[in-house]
C-alpha cells in the first residue's frame, strides 16, 4: 500500500515543531500537521520567510484551494498564533541553529507560550556550502545539521516527556553513507575540507543521534530517523546542475515529506527505525522501513558523538 497523508491519524489537540518549516519538505510537513489539526509551531531562521510561510498556511488550509493560494505575505504581527477553519493553529517562532544562543531563546519561550509538546520533528538542514562556521564556531554543516538540533532537543525533552505518546523524528540523508566521523576533527580544521565528506559527516551524526536518544529515553519517547530521497527543494541551491537533473529524478516536496510524516505518525514503527523511499535504490517512491548503512549503527560511536555534542554545546540530557 502506498502511504500518504491520507492514512495520517489525526493531530487534533497535539503540537508540533517542525523546524525549517519555511519551505520544501518542512513546510509540506508543517501542511499535513496542520490539516490534521495539530498546533504547529514553524521553527525557521528568517523572519521574513517564516512569517510568509505561516500566513501561506493558513491561506492555503482556509480556502481549501492551493491553486488560489496566490503569493504569500504578512497576515498578521510577527509571531502571532493563527487559528485554522478545521482546528489547530500555525504560529512562527524564530530559530537559528546555527546559534546556541537562539536555540536557548527559542526554547524558552516556547516552553513559556506552549503547555504541551507531543512531536518534534528535526527536519532543517544545510547542503554543501562554502566552508563557514556558526556563531558558536562549529562547522557549519555539522554545527546546523546536528549540533543545533542536539541542542534543541535537549532543552525540550522535559516537554516532551510529559506528552502521552512524545515523538522525535530526525530528518537525515541517504548521504549519510559518506560520513566518517573524526571526534578529534568534527569541526575540519585540521583537514582538508570537503563540503561533501562534511555534509555526510553531519548526516550520519543525525542517525547516531537518534539512535542513542531511543537508547537512552526510549521508554518515554519514540524516535525514528527519515531521509527524503532525491527531493527538489532550495537545500540543493549549492549543486552543480540541479535543475536539469531535477526535472529528471526528483520527487516534488509534498511527496518527500511523506518518509518524515510516516516516521512521525505511523503507529507501526518502532523507536529506532529509519525510514526513505520505497523504489530506485530509495531515491524515489512512498514510504517503507529503510536500512542504514553499517557504519551509523555503531553504538560506541554514537555514545562518543553524544558525550562530544553535550561538551560543545553545553547542554546536558536529564538522566533517565
Amino acid at each position: 500500500m502506498k502511504w500518504t497523508t491520507e492514512n495520517m491519524p489525526s493531530q487534533q489537540g497535539k503540537t508540533v515543531v517542525v523546524t525549517g518549516a519555511n519551505s520544501g519538505i518542512g513546510f509540506e510537513t508543517a501542511k499535513a500537521f496542520a490539516r490534521k489539526g495539530a498546533d504547529v509551531v514553524l521553527a525557521c531562521r528568517s523572519l521574513d520567510k517564516g512569517e510568509h510561510a505561516a500566513g501561506l498556511l493558513v491561506r492555503l488550509l482556509s480556502n481549501g484551494d492551493e491553486a488560489q493560494a496566490g503569493p504569500g505575505g504578512r497576515n498578521a504581527s510577527a509571531f502571532a498564533r493563527r487559528e485554522l477553519p478545521a482546528g489547530g493553529s500555525v504560529t512562527f517562532m524564530h530559530l537559528d541553529l546555527a546559534d546556541l544562543a537562539s536555540v536557548r531563546a527559542f526554547s524558552q519561550a516556547f516552553l513559556e507560550r506552549f503547555p504541551r509538546l507531543d512531536t518534534l520533528v528535526n527536519n532543517a538542514g544545510i547542503m554543501i556550502p562554502p566552508r563557514s562556521e556558526t556563531a558558536d564556531g562549529f562547522e557549519m554543516q555539522m554545527g546546523t545539521n546536528h549540533l543545533g538540533h542536539f541542542a534543541l532537543t535537549g532543552h525540550l525533552l522535559p516537554r516532551l516527556l510529559e506528552a502521552e505518546d512524545p515523538r522525535v523524528v530526525v530528518v537525515s540523508s541517504s548521504a549519510h553513507a559518506l560520513g566518517c566521523l573524526k571526534l578529534d576533527d568534527l569541526n575540519w580544521r585540521r583537514r582538508c575540507y570537503c563540503k561533501w565528506r562534511a555534509y555526510g559527516d553531519s548526516k550520519i551524526a543525525n542517525l547516531y543521534f537518534a539512535g542513542e536518544l531511543q537508547r537512552r529515553h526510549g521508554k518515554g519517547l519514540t524516535v525514528t530517523a527519515a531521509h527524503p530521497g532525491w527531493t527538489a527543494t532550495n537545500l540543493q541551491k549549492n549543486m552543480c546542475l540541479s535543475r536539469p537533473l531535477n526535472r529528471m529524478f526528483a520527487m516534488e516536496p509534498w511527496q518527500g515529506a511523506l518518509p518524515t510524516l510516516y516516521a512521525a505518525t505511523s503507529r507501526d514503527l518502532r523507536g529506532g527505525e529509519f525510514v526513505g523511499p520505497d523504489g530506485c535504490t530509495g531515491l524515489r517512491g512512498y514510504p517503507a522501513v529503510a536500512k542504514p548503512n553499517k557504519r551509523s549503527q555503531d553504538q560506541d560511536m554514537a555514545r562518543r558523538l553524544w558525550d562530544t555534542s553535550e561538551e560543545l554545546t553545553g547542554v546536558r540530557y536529564e538522566t533517565h
